[in-house]
């Protein structure tokens, strides 16, 4: 392995007809880290992780992955990753057994190892009570830890998953990275789409996705202290009659109700956020407590989203 990357991309872009899925997207994913992708749904995570893994042609742009230039040498790469799309892509007629015994074929993995690795994979995926189910008869959990098996039987150097949580409760949604975080200790690179918050908190760094444009770079710690934002948190005994109110406010950025608090955004060019909001509030009698607050990943995301003229407000 050469370079401190196992992904560098430079002006990566995805055309559909009059659709650009990805523009011009630049991305350098160290080795041995878990790489985010946050972003909603048609937000160009995926049609990303196809081009990088040579599923499909980049209209614009290139790639280099695990020193290896796709599409065009797609095929010498395929040995060396394994993909989970978010749909479950194995054979539900076949057992959690000849699943695998299949995957070690495809992967032309060493007969000899090969049911050595298998019950390695049974053992450490908690699969060993399930080897002779009907993969298409298990729970969200259980296909969810079969598919990770499967996609790293033949020991990649880099995994790309597609959300690979979307369908499963939260308890296999923690076992799962948990399994994440022991592959990346044994340097194993991971690339990972989500639309969860908590996910994308647990990346080592991440990119953030809106309409195919990456918006945001760096670590969850780098981008929370780099919104361009104050993060004011107002309690109120009103909070919808406040939201209202503090929406009309000229500067601010954004206010969302969570529960009984509300989170408004406004842009640091503004002197006293704190004066602007308590005295709104205070002019129409609505009892309320304002203070200032840190970021969290998902100011973060509406920050970066914003339209560009609520953002410079």
């Amino acid at each position: 392995m050469n370079g401190e990357f196992a992904i560098k991309a430079r002006g990566l872009t995805k055309r559909f007809g009059d659709l650009e899925a990805v523009s011009h997207l630049d991305l350098d994913a160290p080795r041995g880290q878990i790489y985010g992708f946050l972003g909603p749904n048609g937000s160009g995570k995926s049609t990303t992780i196809r081009m990088l893994c040579g599923l499909l042609t980049p209209t614009e742009g290139t790639a280099t992955v695990l020193d290896t230039e796709v599409p065009g040498d797609a095929r010498l790469l395929k040995p060396k990753i394994g993909y989970m799309t978010q749909k479950f892509s194995l054979f539900g007629d076949l057992t959690v057994l000849e699943n695998l015994q299949f995957i070690a074929e495809i992967y032309s993995f060493p007969k000899a190892d090969r049911v050595g690795r298998i019950d390695e994979l049974l053992d450490r995926y908690d699969l060993i009570g399930q080897r002779k189910q009907l993969a298409g008869t298990m729970s969200g959990g259980q296909k969810q830890r079969l598919a990770l098996a499967c996609s790293v039987l033949h020991h990649p150097e880099l995994l790309l998953l597609d959300e690979p949580t979307s369908a499963v409760d939260p308890q296999s949604r923690r076992d799962f990275w948990a399994a994440l975080f022991r592959l990346a200790e044994r340097g194993t690179t991971i690339l990972v789409s989500t639309h969860y918050m908590d996910e994308a908190e647990r990346c080592h760094r991440l990119a953030i996705l809106d309409h195919g444009v990456k918006v945001a770079d760096g670590t969850p710690t780098e981008l929370q202290a780099s919104t361009g934002m104050h993060i004011i948190e107002v309690r109120a005994d009103e909070p919808y009659n406040a939201q209202a109110l503090i929406a009309r406010i000229p500067e601010v950025a954004s206010v969302t109700q969570l529960g009984v608090r509300l989170r408004v955004l406004m842009p640091d060019s503004v002197s006293d956020p704190i004066a602007a909001v308590n005295g709104v509030l205070q002019s129409a009698g609505l009892p309320a407590n304002a203070t200032l607050s840190s970021a969290t990943l998902e100011d973060v995301f509406v920050a970066v989203t914003l339209e560009p003229q609520k953002a410079a407000a």
